[in-house]
């Protein structure tokens, strides 16, 4: 199954007034009590739908919290739309949304319109604004019916479906997806992909999975923390699925 269907190649909408667009990374680079996690990673992250690939542990995570200013690098820099994300928390929230593959490291108030409202208030919203601004997210998605529902009784696939229109709510510059689709049903994933489609903003997409990225302008491979793989998606993704099929260096799952 193929998602996100490649864009005409053109400019990220949303440049600051220096023309600076997407997600600029100089040496960047994450180290966790002295080990590297990732990096030193240099790239223009420019194109409105870029791929993120690699096995797990390969940094991709860590990579997108980099992006979304949740972790400031520990030498070189992060850029989002001109911003140092991890120093300007308010324009982080207006420049990136981030979707994690765990709705409940994301989900935090009792109720669904609560949760979408969440960060309509954080944009400087009044309450009354966020909550008529949720209940239009959720009713573009046919969930309208949700405002007050307990986010305790939905589904796994419910929840993540939740964060994801909260995000959209927000409507920021740009979108990162970590295994966005995790958890939900063929014709939700459909749905969804659908209307991510149809977005104006960059979308970043992070996977596992490679038959997700073949309609992106650029699939980004990462291994280990470095990049092994950058460039169109037939270029990258037969070579990341052949390194699978011919790596005998399998992690220890003892470890």
């Amino acid at each position: 199954m193929t998602f996100l269907r490649r864009q005409p190649a053109r400019a990220c909408p949303g440049a600051n007034g220096n023309g600076q667009n997407g997600v600029v990374l100089d040496a960047a680079t994450v180290a966790r009590q002295g080990r590297r996690i990732l990096g030193p990673l240099t790239l223009a992250l420019t194109e409105p739908r870029i791929g993120v690939v690699g096995r797990n542990g390969s940094g991709k995570s860590t990579l997108a919290r980099l992006m979304c200013g949740l972790i400031a690098p520990d030498s070189g820099t992060a850029q989002v739309y001109g911003t140092d994300i991890a120093r300007d928390r308010k324009a982080a929230i207006r420049a990136v949304g981030l979707l994690f593959q765990n709705p409940d490291h994301q989900i935090i108030f009792p109720t669904v319109g609560e949760e979408v409202a969440f960060g309509l208030t954080q944009l400087g919203a009044s309450k009354a604004a966020a909550r008529e601004g949720a209940h239009a997210a959720l009713a573009r998605f046919g969930k309208r019916h949700w405002a007050e529902r307990s986010v305790h009784t939905l589904s796994q696939g419910q929840r993540h479906l939740v964060c994801l229109m909260a995000v959209l709510a927000m409507a920021p510059r740009l979108i990162v997806l970590d295994e966005p689709f995790a958890g939900l049903d063929i014709p939700t994933t459909r749905a969804l992909n659908r209307y991510l489609d149809g977005l104006e903003q960059q979308i970043i997409l992070i996977t596992h999975d490679p038959p997700m990225l073949g309609g992106v302008n650029r699939v980004i491979w990462l291994e280990r923390g470095d990049v092994a793989g950058d460039g169109p998606p037939g270029h990258v993704l037969p070579a990341f699925h052949a390194g699978m099929e011919t790596d005998d260096d399998c992690p220890d799952l003892a470890d």
